[in-house]
């Protein structure tokens, strides 16, 4: 399965898996370096998920079925 096919949910465990080996400090350096490379691409992957879905959501339809904005509450 490719990064692009793996679902939001898959990535991100695949992204805990990552953080956790990191987060252990008995990683090779190599090894450590592939592992953040390859949480760096996860991340990526989730952002842009993301980004898509906060896309979908701020256009709905409105009683004539026009598209308008829907406001987002951004957090303090």
């Amino acid at each position: 399965m490719t990064e692009e096919e793996l679902s939001f949910e898959e990535a991100m465990q695949q992204l805990e898996e990552v953080v956790e080996k990191l987060e252990t400090g008995d990683v090779p350096l190599e090894k450590a370096i592939s592992y953040y490379q390859d949480g760096m691409k996860l991340s990526k992957l989730c952002t842009d998920k993301l980004n898509q879905v906060e896309e979908k959501m701020t256009t709905i339809m409105n009683e004539q079925g026009e598209l308008e904005g829907f406001p987002i509450q951004e957090e303090e």
